[in-house]
């Protein structure tokens, strides 16, 4: 048995080409989508057709589409990553497609990179870079780390290991989350409202899931709560932040400045108010995107098709009672 796999993250090209390697030799067909991007479902729509599973980038997997003839021999969506708020898992699961993931594989990653954009952004790094290549010498003064206050909004696995890292630079550390885990306690973070950390906090960073709602979570209102000298990271989800409000405040430096590298539309569009937004340090969603983390996803990533493919249950499965359903589209040894 072979099946048609669609690959649609850039990833399998790059740091996953070795999970290209091994679908193939397991006899499985690769098409890759270009461009790289999140595809529409309107994209997918028209790339499905013959297609029993997706080596998925943050694709919309609509109920429309899931439910479309276009899909009816689609079997897996396996995640690159963790996020899936643009996939209808209910929808998937009605019609026996398997939603693999991989939980915990970037946590490490993401806590780096948050680390790196808050060091980068307090420190002015990016705009001595910027000044210096152009042949300039024009020192700036940022803000300390050391000793201040970091407030973590969602802190799951990924906001933990942040807290960990805010250890050696004895921050202070709060999170808001509406289920705080034994893990963070443990190393000290005070769990408080929103409300309360954002007016206490020298630096924000975003790592909640995005649901109904956390969705626009900082707009206007929050981020007026923050201090003028603080700083906003996120390396979370686009959708927490209300984009053009988060322009405005930075324009006119109601906080001292932010770092992103999630955005509610990517690409990022060329006229997006953040290409010229005061005090903005911008990264293209690269936060997983470790040669050594990124290996370990892709290879996860293809494994779970070819798992599915050979009768098994994958390792790590987003709807496991998909395997209960009559309507399960593959068929288990």
């Amino acid at each position: 048995m072979s099946w048609n796999i669609l690959a649609t993250p850039g990833t399998i090209v790059g740091i996953g080409a070795e999970s290209a390697d091994f679908l193939r030799k397991n006899d499985c067909k690769v098409t890759i989508a270009e461009p790289f991007r999140a595809q529409s479902a309107a994209d997918l729509q028209r790339l499905l057709p013959g297609i029993q599973a997706v080596y998925a980038g943050a694709d919309e997997f609509s109920t429309e589409l899931l439910a479309s003839s276009e899909a009816a021999e689609l079997r897996i969506i396996s995640r690159w990553g963790v996020g899936f708020e643009r996939i209808d898992v209910d929808t998937a699961t009605a019609h026996g497609i398997v939603i693999a993931y991989t939980p915990g594989m970037l946590d490490e990653a993401v806590a780096d990179y948050t680390f790196a954009l808050l060091l980068g952004i307090a420190r002015r790094i990016h705009t001595a870079h910027a000044s210096m290549i152009t042949g300039e010498w024009a020192p700036e003064c940022g803000h300390d780390v050391h000793g201040k206050t970091l407030g973590i909004i969602g802190c799951g696995r990924i906001g933990t290991a942040v807290a960990r890292r805010a250890a050696g630079f004895n921050l202070r550390v709060l999170a808001c989350d509406p289920a705080p885990n034994d893990a963070a306690k443990n190393l000290g973070v005070e769990f408080v409202p929103l409300e309360s950390l954002l007016a206490q906090s020298d630096f924000v960073s975003l790592h909640a899931a995005v649901t109904p709602e956390t969705k626009g979570l900082m707009g206007k209102a929050q981020l007026n709560l923050m201090k003028p000298d603080a700083y906003l990271i996120n390396t979370g989800r686009g959708a927490l932040v209300d984009e053009t409000a988060l322009a405005k405040v930075l324009d006119d430096s109601g906080i001292a400045g932010a770092a992103v590298d999630t955005f509610v539309e990517e690409p990022l569009p060329k006229e997006h108010p953040f290409r010229t937004a005061k005090n903005l340090l911008l990264a293209p969603h690269q936060a997983a995107f470790s040669n050594e983390t990124g290996r370990k996803v892709s290879a996860a990533c293809a494994e779970a098709i070819v798992d599915l493919m050979r009768g098994e249950r994958p390792k790590m499965v987003l709807n496991p009672e998909v395997f209960d359903s009559p309507q399960l589209r593959a068929k288990l040894n």
